[in-house]
C-alpha cells in the first residue's frame, strides 16, 4: 500500500511577549497623561471651593457688617399733591392762561370766566351802601337839628313862663284880665307840650345812632355785607393759581360753562414731592421713623443719588384700602405677603439739583442700624394752606371802606353841632376879592 502522505501540521507557536507588551505601555502612556489632567481638575476644584469659602466669608462679612442693617426695595414711587383747580361760581369759560407741563406761580390768573353779571350786581349793591351811608350820616346830622330845636322849645317855654308870671304879678291892679292870664297859661302848657315833643324825637332819633358811628352802624353794616358778597362773587371769576407748580390734567375748555366743584385743572409743587417705598411685612422689623435713607432714580441712574429720612408709615397695607379688599375668611385662602408704604422726605436742595415727577420708580435703600425711634408718627401735623383767596376779602373791605368814606359826614362833623358845622363850612369857603 502506498503511504499517504499527510501533511504535518506544525506545533502552534507561543505569542510572541512583544505583542503582549504593547498594551501595556499604551496605558502607562495614557496614565502618565492623565496625570496633568487629574492635577488640574484638583486644582481647579481646590480653587472652586477656596472661592465658594472665601465668597461665603465674604458675603458672611458683608451681611455682619451692612446688609442686615439695610433693607432696600425698588417697589417704590415718587409721590406729591396734585391742588386741583376748582371754581366758586357759576359762569362761562372766557380765558384759558396755562396748559399742561406749564409752570404757574401762586396767584397768577389761570382761568377767566365771563363777570358781566357779577360786575352789574356789585354796581347795585355799591349804590345801596352809598345811599345807606348817605341815609344813616342823616341820622346824626339830625341829632343836632333835634338838639337844637330842644334848646328853641326850653326857650320858648321860659319865654312863655316869665309871660305868665308877669301878667299874674300886675292881676290884682286890673291892668291885665283873667282872660289874658289864661292865654298865657295856655302858652305855657303849649310850650310845655312842644319841649316834650322835641324831647322825644331827638331821644328817638338819638337811640339809632347811640354808641354806634356810621361805619358801624347796623343798617350800613348790612348794606356793606352785600357789597362783599358781590365783590366776592365778581372777583372769584378770575381763578387764580392755588400754588405754585406745574399743570396736568387740564380739562376745561374755552366757553365751557361751570359750576362749583368741577375740576378745570390740577397743579402739581414739584418742590415738595416724597417717596413711597412699598415694603414687605417681614421688612419692617427694625424700620423706624427718622432712619436715614439712600435712594437712586431710574430716571437719573445710579450715579445720581438722593438722601432723605423716613417720616412715617401707612396706617395699612395698599390691600387694606383697596376698592375691592381681598376677602381671605375662604376655604380656598392662599397666603400672599402684603406690603406696607413708608413715607420718605427728601433732601430739598438734591430735589432742586435734579426734579422728579410724580410715579417715577425708585430704588431705596433704608439703614437701620439706629432702631430707637418709634414707629408711629408724632402729634405734629403737616398743614398745607394758601394765602391767595384771602386778597378777595381784603379787596372787598377796601372798597367798602372807599364807598363810605366818599358818602359820609365825618365823624368830626357829625359831632359837632350844626351851627359850628355851618359856621365852619364858612370859614373854609374862599373869599371872593374886592
Amino acid at each position: 500500500m502506498s503511504e499517504i502522505n499527510t501533511p504535518e501540521r506544525e506545533p502552534k507557536q507561543a505569542p510572541d511577549s512583544k505583542p503582549d507588551a504593547k498594551p501595556a505601555a499604551a496605558s502607562a502612556k495614557a496614565v502618565e497623561a492623565n496625570e496633568p489632567n487629574t492635577r488640574k481638575r484638583k486644582l481647579l476644584l481646590s480653587l472652586l471651593g477656596a472661592a465658594v469659602v472665601v465668597s461665603a466669608a465674604a458675603y458672611g462679612a458683608y451681611y455682619m457688617t451692612y446688609a442686615r442693617y439695610h433693607e432696600t426695595t425698588d417697589d417704590a414711587y415718587v409721590s406729591g399733591n396734585l391742588v386741583q383747580l376748582t371754581p366758586q361760581v357759576t359762569g362761562t369759560v372766557i380765558a384759558v392762561n396755562a396748559d399742561d407741563t406749564q409752570i404757574v406761580k401762586a396767584g397768577d390768573p389761570v382761568v377767566t370766566l365771563d363777570n358781566a353779571d357779577a360786575k352789574i350786581a356789585l354796581g347795585n349793591a355799591e349804590a345801596a351802601l352809598g345811599q345807606t351811608v348817605r341815609q344813616v350820616s342823616s341820622l346824626y346830622v339830625n341829632n343836632d337839628f333835634y338838639a337844637a330845636n330842644v334848646a328853641q322849645k326850653q326857650s320858648d317855654l321860659a319865654r312863655a313862663q316869665d309871660d305868665l308870671r308877669r301878667r299874674q304879678a300886675v292881676a290884682g291892679t286890673g291892668a291885665v284880665s283873667a282872660e289874658d292870664i289864661a292865654h298865657a297859661r295856655d302858652a305855657v302848657n303849649a310850650a310845655q307840650a312842644a319841649l316834650d315833643a322835641a324831647r322825644q324825637q331827638a331821644e328817638a332819633n338819638r337811640a339809632l345812632t347811640d354808641h354806634t358811628t356810621i361805619a358801624d352802624h347796623p343798617n350800613v353794616q348790612a348794606a356793606a355785607s352785600k357789597v362783599r358778597d358781590a365783590y366776592l362773587s365778581y372777583a372769584r371769576n378770575t381763578l387764580p393759581a392755588p400754588v405754585t407748580g406745574y399743570v396736568a390734567k387740564r380739562s376745561v375748555q374755552v366757553g365751557q360753562r361751570v359750576s362749583p366743584g368741577t375740576p378745570l385743572m390740577a397743579v402739581v409743587p414739584l418742590d415738595g414731592v416724597w417717596v413711597d417705598a412699598n415694603y414687605k411685612e417681614s421688612q419692617l422689623r427694625n424700620m423706624r421713623i427718622g432712619q436715614p435713607v439712600t435712594l437712586t432714580a431710574d430716571v437719573y441712574g445710579g450715579k445720581v443719588e438722593y438722601h432723605g429720612r423716613v417720616v412715617g408709615f401707612s396706617a395699612g397695607t395698599g390691600s387694606a384700602f383697596a376698592t375691592l379688599p381681598a376677602q381671605n375668611a375662604t376655604g380656598n385662602w392662599i397666603k400672599v405677603v402684603q406690603r406696607l408704604p413708608a413715607r420718605i422726605q427728601l433732601d430739598q436742595k438734591e430735589l432742586e439739583a435734579h426734579p422728579l415727577r410724580i410715579g417715577l420708580s425708585m430704588d431705596v435703600d433704608v439703614d437701620t442700624r439706629d432702631n430707637a425711634g418709634p414707629q408711629l408718627g408724632a402729634a405734629t401735623n403737616t398743614t398745607y394752606r394758601t394765602d391767595v383767596f384771602a386778597q378777595y376779602g381784603a379787596q372787598a373791605d377796601a372798597e367798602i371802606d372807599r364807598i363810605i368814606s366818599q358818602n359820609m359826614v365825618s365823624t368830626r362833623d357829625a359831632s359837632r353841632p350844626l351851627a359850628k358845622r355851618e359856621a365852619g363850612d364858612k370859614s373854609a369857603r374862599p373869599q371872593r376879592a374886592g
